[in-house]
């Protein structure tokens, strides 16, 4: 419990003089009565007297409680988060077949994408968050919410493999654009991850990028993997894990188009990052929310219970019960 104006509180200083001044006896020369044999109203007044003696007692409870009352004693039912500025996200990944490279030691790419992706979901607060997949083709497999368990189920649902095999890139950002389109939040961005080139879809990244551009979507690329490119394992049924090749002979190795996606993260306005490393793409994951969150403020409101009537209507009711008793039972002979 709280106050939410305490200073009224250094009234309770007064209490003790007024009690005093309350409970001071009068001048015992005047109102006297003359009688002749006392021992029958002694036997009789006991109780009043000592009820007459506590009866200043109600009134200084009373003033107790309504200075206490005046003070607004309140107790605090909740805090609520209002965003004045609400961010919509959409979280676009790849989960083409190159993700199973193993450059990102013990794990591969797409082990520690998602598992990025899920302490960005749970460090999001006040903001829409939706997830888009995408490898040959794409969809939405979470739709704008806040929602955020609901949101970790459903990336913990996403597997390599449950799409055809391929990268479309531009359809990624196009399919993401438009889960934006309607929204009327103040900031709408894409954080798209990939480690491929675009070799799938309908359109192209530049003008898909261009397209959200135009209706206000930023968009923010981050390219996995190391420059070199990393070898990608397949599971075959006879020979159990070995590594693609190509025609030649050659392992097939997955390497990122960083050209491409810092042009697509600049003609919407966002940025372009490299993750060579599981440490650095959490922390481009963690710069990002910074980056968005820095433009944007949250009011903290307080609820509060208010307990002023709690304490009011007992020192009524003393009030009350000493004017009643001073006017009947306790009334004091002229």
């Amino acid at each position: 419990m709280e106050f939410a104006q305490p200073w009224w509180l250094l009234l309770l200083a007064l209490i003790p003089a007024i009690g005093w001044m309350l409970r001071r006896p009068g001048d015992r020369g005047s109102g006297a009565i003359v009688y002749p044999d006392l021992r029958s109203l002694r036997a009789n007044s006991t109780g009043r007297l000592a009820a007459a003696r506590a009866l200043p007692w109600l009134t200084v409870i009373a003033l107790t409680l309504l200075i206490v009352a005046m003070a607004r004693p309140r107790r605090l039912q909740e805090i609520v988060q209002v965003s004045e500025e609400g961010i919509d996200i959409v979280l676009a990944l790849d989960i083409s077949g190159s993700m199973r490279a193993e450059d990102f030691a013990p794990d591969n790419r797409f082990v520690v994408a998602k598992d990025v992706l899920s302490r960005f979901i749970r460090g999001t607060e006040g903001d829409r968050l939706a997830l888009v997949v995408f490898a040959g083709k794409v969809f939405t497999q979470c739709p704008l919410t806040l929602d955020q368990e609901m949101m970790l189920r459903l990336l913990d649902d996403v597997q390599l493999g449950m799409i055809e095999d391929g990268t479309a890139i531009g359809m990624a950002i196009a399919t993401a654009a438009a889960r934006l389109e309607k929204s009327d939040a103040e900031s709408r961005v894409i954080i798209l991850l990939t480690d491929g080139r675009n070799n799938a879809g309908a359109i192209d990244p530049v003008t898909a990028a261009q397209a959200a551009g135009a209706i206000g979507v930023k968009i923010y690329a981050v390219g996995v993997g190391t420059k070199e490119g990393a070898r990608i394992p397949v599971d075959d049924p006879i020979y159990g894990r070995v590594y693609a090749r190509n025609p030649d002979g050659t392992y097939q190795s997955a390497a990122m188009d960083p050209e491409t996606l810092r042009k697509v993260a600049e003609l919407s306005g966002g940025r372009y990052f490299e993750a060579a490393d599981p440490a650095t793409l959490n922390s481009i994951y963690e710069e990002i929310r910074t980056l968005e969150k820095s433009r944007f403020e949250s009011t903290e409101y307080r609820r509060y219970e208010e307990l002023a009537g709690a304490v009011i209507v007992p020192a009524v009711l003393l009030l009350g019960l000493q004017a009643l008793l001073s006017c009947t039972w306790l009334r004091k002979v002229p």
